[in-house]
């Protein structure tokens, strides 16, 4: 049977069609699967990774972490890494400048300074011994940064936290908090603590009768950095966790890096257990017997004793308690020592 001039048209519309809809798929640009969500390690990678067209990343409300960048560019691959780009004016290198001046200048005891990435600023930090000329001095040099950096007062004085989960007695006097228990790739057990600690004493006992023994120093750094550590003087197995001062505790399985904006808790032998946020990483803090570089800033309060104890999130140890302003009645801004840094220079790792 012959087709008629009727059908052979449907057929031609059909082939068309069908050359229509293939042309249109294959001449579409091929749509990529949407990242996971950045990781807060993975995000920060990223930022280090962009270098200057980056000024930091922190986590917003919701969790979502964003890294701050100069321009489209790398907008676009912070996109495609699954984390939210924010277009900010200033750079890594002009925020570093900036408190490359500060510290040059305005290094004062009662003084701190760090990077805000969700202001994309430098803020520096003066407590109420900062008057005078020396006041005029930190305003001067805020003043040389063209807007870089943002000055303001917190109340209280800052200082040591020297009088963590459980305390710990110094030869010869004074309290502080353990940070966390550690080991060795051979097996020998060590606890960390903060270096202003360690600095006072090479014994430690865990009464203040100084009949308890804990173990000898085997390394302090302070100023500077604000981390020791004490080797055990029993090489029996010490648990691997964080006294939380209602009768519970945390286990510790690893260690990480704080962010801006993360969820943290603090336990210590004076205030126990407190909560908070971080507000800065990579913070500098100067003290009446010199600076301490690279430290966690947070809205945790803290009090004498409670220094070199543990701030960790869930089970992630993050850090030892360092020094800060005010106290746990009406709060207060309290700095930390990233416990990474600590871990990597002695050879230990937290179990």
């Amino acid at each position: 049977m012959r087709p008629t001039r009727s059908s052979l048209r449907r057929v031609a519309a059909v082939a068309m069609a069908g050359t229509l809809a293939t042309s249109a798929l294959l001449g579409a640009p091929a749509q990529a699967a949407p990242a996971s969500p950045a990781s807060p390690d993975a995000a920060a990678t990223l930022a280090d990774r962009l270098g200057d067209r980056s000024a930091g990343v922190y986590a917003d409300a919701s969790g979502k972490m964003i890294v701050t960048v100069t321009d489209q560019a790398a907008a676009a691959e912070v996109r495609a890494a699954g984390a939210t780009p924010k277009l900010v004016k200033r750079g890594k290198a002009e925020l570093n400048r900036a408190i490359a001046d500060l510290d040059r200048t305005a290094r004062i005891p009662g003084t701190a300074w760090w990077t805000d990435p969700t202001t994309n600023e430098v803020v520096m930090s003066v407590d109420s011994t900062v008057t005078g000329a020396k006041l005029a001095q930190v305003k001067a040099a805020v003043a040389r940064q063209n807007g870089a950096v943002r000055l303001i007062s917190e109340a209280g004085t800052l200082g040591k936290l020297i009088s963590g989960g459980n305390a710990i007695y110094a030869g010869g006097g004074g309290r502080c908090s353990l940070g966390f228990n550690v080991r060795s790739s051979s097996g020998v057990y060590y606890f960390l603590t903060a270096g202003h600690c360690t600095n006072i004493s090479s014994s430690w006992y865990s009464n203040s009768a100084q009949t308890a023994y804990l173990g000898a120093r085997a390394g302090t750094s302070f100023p500077g950095n604000d981390y020791g550590i004490v080797k055990y003087s029993s090489q029996t197995a010490q648990p691997g966790n964080v006294y939380l001062y209602n009768g519970g505790y945390q286990d510790i399985t690893t260690a990480g890096n704080a962010y801006v904006n993360q969820y943290v808790q603090r336990s210590g032998s004076t205030t126990g257990l407190r909560g908070g946020y971080v507000t800065a990483t990579n913070a500098t803090v100067t003290y009446a017997e010199g600076s301490v570089y690279g430290l966690i800033k947070t809205t945790v309060c803290a009090e004498p004793g409670d220094s070199g104890g543990s701030l960790f999130a869930g089970s992630t140890a993050l850090g030892l308690t360092s020094g800060g302003s005010g106290n746990c009645s009406s709060g207060g801004t309290t700095y930390f020592q990233p416990v990474t840094e600590a871990l990597s220079v002695y050879g230990v790792s937290v179990y």
